[in-house]
């Protein structure tokens, strides 16, 4: 009697992949994964479900598949990377507009 893993039993509300996604090349299926609407918390999260993927079909996967997805993994990253870049900038945009505005208000009151 074969038992059944944990895995099968995993259901999410924050990444809804639509069906087929994951048998379709490799940038549709990051650009799929990065959308907030696919991935509302954003792509990290779309990352998760697609390692969690991976793993759950492991060795019923054939190779050419394994190698489109760690494709996808790679651009994924890229996104994910590239969103980051833009928070730090925008972060410190916001930390220079605020000092900017302290010396400001510092010079009207002397």
């Amino acid at each position: 009697m074969a038992t059944k893993k944990w895995s099968a039993k995993v259901d999410t509300e924050s990444t809804d992949p639509q069906e087929g996604l994951f048998k379709k090349g490799a940038s549709t299926i990051a650009k799929s994964l990065a959308s907030h609407k696919v991935s509302p918390k954003g792509p990290a999260s779309g990352m998760r479900m697609l390692n969690f993927y991976i793993n759950r079909a492991g060795k019923n996967l054939p190779a050419s598949r394994i190698k489109v997805l760690e494709h996808a993994k790679e651009i994924l990253s890229g996104i994910i990377a590239s969103q980051r870049e833009e928070k730090l900038a925008a972060k410190k945009a916001s930390k220079k507009a605020v000092k900017k505005t302290a010396k400001k208000a510092a010079k009207k009151t002397k």
